[in-house]
């Protein structure tokens, strides 16, 4: 579902969805920056994060410290059980059609790594292709190309166009016969695109070719369903949906996941071992090598509990109603031009200003307790693509406001009246 669909879907979302009651959930946003109130519009590289959250981190360091799946104590028991329900719960989050599809790993970086290793390495050779987008950020391209170098595959680029959308019709040409895989972005860091997913992934399984969606910019902002879109990957971190850094999950649809060897080895992902021979463990602890982020992991559980209390779909609402807002109040100010005006987006407004560099725009909004991104965002490609070295990126969450929005509008004003 995307977030164009969902106001028609939950009409009444926005009247349940208490932002000052949300916002007082997040310590971060309770201080100033700078001697003004911080307004936080960062959310795409990273999202603040909640005190159950911050709780259930604490609760496991003060209480129940201790490795998992290894002991018979209390302690170690306890921290299992906490650390299996987390998988639990986001088997339920992304629906998932088995627990067993859910891989803990980093983030979404070490997720497309894995598949790159773990299914790629063994499957490609000279000559197979693997389909990306032009929109891409660099954790959805560097480990395609490492494979490239390993296994004489090649990369083939969809184009978008002018706005910052996939072209489809591009994508059906460049599915060939030599296509292994397609990798590609449910929703873009850069320009806040989201891609039409279920088709790109009907027209690939079409021809046999399996799809992987690195979704760490969608799990955040819309409800995501991996068995509706049937994909046969999907990647996110945690750290972008209100919880820790240093966590994420690769799901796996179950075939692939049996069929896949291990990405490391030691720790959990064996049954035993001898000098003779390993017998590896079964998915999903066959890619969990060593003692995992333990509490990263709870911290994610908890992030999910946090989310499915507001609900999925109303987040999806009410970030749309403000990213609306945005645009229009943005549009307004002179010299300003955005970079990627697709029709369907996540809370992501890119934008140049007239004769000032990106770099200047964050450091004088920084002195106004305004928190925006600068830079090319880790997606280079994307800039060369509109002819920009960098861009100014606001990137909202579901505790931001409009007074907020008009704050940032208030304060690139004056960054054009300062250097423009």
């Amino acid at each position: 579902m995307t977030i164009g669909n969902i106001a028609a879907k939950v009409p009444m979302a926005g009247r349940l969805f208490d932002i000052e009651r949300v916002r007082a959930d997040f310590p971060t946003l309770q201080q100033q920056v700078h001697g003004r109130p911080l307004v936080y519009l960062d959310n795409a590289a990273t999202a603040q994060k909640p005190r159950p959250v911050i709780e259930a981190i604490d609760h496991y360091y003060q209480w129940d410290n201790a490795n998992i799946h290894r002991a018979v104590h209390q302690l170690s028991e306890r921290a299992t059980q906490a650390y299996e329900a987390a998988r639990d719960k986001v088997q339920r989050f992304i629906n998932a059609a088995q627990r067993e599809e859910v891989v803990f790993v980093r983030g979404t970086t070490e997720a497309i790594n894995l598949v790159a290793q773990s299914f790629g390495r063994n499957r490609l050779q000279a000559g197979d292709e693997i389909l990306l987008s032009h929109m891409e950020h660099h954790s959805n391209i560097v480990p395609w190309q490492l494979l490239c170098e390993q296994t004489g595959a090649v990369l083939k680029v969809v184009p978008i166009n002018d706005a910052g959308e996939l072209r489809l019709d591009e994508y059906e040409k460049l599915l060939s016969p030599r296509t292994r895989l397609v990798a590609m972005v449910h929703a873009s860091n850069a320009l806040g695109t989201i891609n039409p997913a279920r088709e790109i992934i009907k027209l690939a399984h079409a021809q046999g070719v399996p799809v992987l969606l690195d979704g760490a910019q969608a799990v955040p902002h819309m409800p995501v369903d991996v068995q509706e879109l049937d994909c046969d990957f999907y990647a996110f971190s945690a750290h972008k949906m209100v919880g820790p850094t240093g966590i994420g999950v690769l799901y796996g649809k179950g075939q692939w996941l049996e069929a896949m060897p291990p990405y490391q080895g030691g720790g959990d992902m064996i049954l035993s071992v001898s000098f003779d021979k390993t017998l590896y463990n079964d998915p999903p602890y066959k890619f969990e090598a060593g003692t995992p982020h333990i509490a990263g992991a709870i911290g994610l559980g908890a992030a999910v509990d946090y989310l499915e209390a507001l609900g999925m779909e109303n987040v999806a609402l009410y970030e749309q109603e403000l990213s609306a807002y945005a645009t229009e109040v943005l549009a307004q100010i002179p010299g300003l031009r955005f970079i990627g005006t697709a029709q369907e987006k996540v809370g992501v407004l890119s934008f140049t200003l007239e004769g000032v560099h990106p770099h200047d725009v964050g450091t004088i909004l920084d002195h106004e307790g305004i928190a925006i991104r600068t830079g090319h965002h880790c997606a280079q490609p994307v800039m060369d693509r509109f002819g920009v070295p960098a861009t100014a990126r606001a990137s909202f969450a579901l505790y931001n406001t409009k007074a907020e929005v008009d704050a940032l509008a208030a304060g690139i004003k004056r960054v054009g009246e300062l250097l423009g």
